[in-house]
C-alpha cells in the first residue's frame, strides 16, 4: 500500500503568474511536498529534461512555448514520460478537451481552489505510481492479439510495444480486468481517477478515444472498447 506519496518525487509548477506559483507551492509544501518552479515553457521544457519530476501541474497559456506545446512534446518523447495536470481558465474549453486528448492525466479550472489542486496531484501519483507497486503480484492479461502486463506497464498489440499514458494504462487495465462488464463514466472515474466529483465525464470519453487510436484496427469502429449507448463503456476480450 501506497501511503506517502510525497516521498515520488518533487512537483514542477509551470505557471507564468507568480502569484499562482507561490500559492500552489506554499500549499504542496505544507503537506511535504518539494517544489520547483518555472514561469515559461522553454524553462519548464529544460527543468523536465535535467531531472524529471513525479509529476508537473502545467498552465496551457505560457510565454515562448505554450502548455499544449509542452504536453505535445513530452508525450511524443517516452523519457519525459510524466504524470499532468494541466490548467485552464473556464472559457478554454476546447483547451481542456485538446489537452487531455494529447495525454494530460487530470486538468484544473482557474479559478481553482489550491487545495483541491493538492488532492489531485496525490490522486494522480496515487494512481500512477500504486499500480507499478500493486502490479507486482499481478498477472499479464493475455488476449489474442493483446496483452497487457502490469509489472512492466507493457502493452502490446499485434506484435507491436504501443505507448499510453499512466492514466490511460490504468483504464485499460481496469475495464480488461473486468472484461464484459459495463461501467458508468462516473464508476470508471471513481476507480481509475480516484474520485468523481469535480471532473467533467468528458474526460473518460476523450481516454476512451484515445485508447481506441492505439489498439484498435479502426478506431470508428471498435470491437474491443465498446460503447454500450445510454449506459457507459466496456472491455469486449478480442476474438
Amino acid at each position: 500500500m501506497v501511503n506517502d506519496v510525497t516521498n515520488f518525487g518533487d512537483i514542477l509548477v509551470v505557471d507564468d503568474e507568480p502569484s499562482v506559483v507561490e500559492v500552489v507551492s506554499l500549499y504542496l509544501q505544507r503537506d511535504g511536498f518539494q517544489v520547483r518552479k518555472a514561469k515559461d515553457g522553454q524553462t519548464a521544457l529544460l527543468a523536465i529534461q535535467n531531472d524529471l519530476p513525479a509529476l508537473v501541474i502545467l498552465d496551457v497559456m505560457l510565454p515562448q512555448i505554450d502548455g499544449l506545446e509542452i504536453m505535445r512534446r513530452l508525450r511524443n518523447n517516452p523519457e519525459m514520460d510524466v504524470p499532468v495536470i494541466m490548467l485552464t481558465a473556464r472559457s478554454q474549453e476546447t483547451d481542456r478537451i485538446y489537452g487531455l486528448e494529447l495525454g494530460a492525466d487530470d486538468y484544473v479550472t482557474k479559478p481553482f481552489s489550491p487545495a483541491e489542486l493538492v488532492s489531485r496531484v496525490k490522486a494522480v501519483l496515487r494512481r500512477t505510481y500504486k499500480a507499478e507497486l500493486d502490479g507486482q503480484e499481478q498477472r499479464p492479461l493475455i488476449f489474442n492479439q493483446l496483452s497487457i502486463d502490469p509489472v512492466t506497464r507493457l502493452v502490446i498489440v499485434r506484435g507491436e510495444e504501443i505507448e499510453l499514458t499512466a492514466t490511460e494504462f490504468n483504464l485499460l487495465w481496469f475495464m480488461a480486468s473486468n472484461p464484459r462488464h459495463v461501467f458508468k463514466r462516473d464508476q470508471l472515474l471513481e476507480k481509475v481517477w480516484g474520485f468523481s466529483e469535480y471532473v467533467d465525464p468528458s474526460t473518460v470519453t476523450v481516454h476512451i478515444r484515445r485508447l481506441r487510436e492505439k489498439l484498435e484496427t479502426d478506431p470508428s469502429n471498435p470491437h474491443c472498447l465498446m460503447t454500450v449507448w445510454g449506459v457507459g463503456y466496456k472491455f469486449e476480450p478480442p476474438q
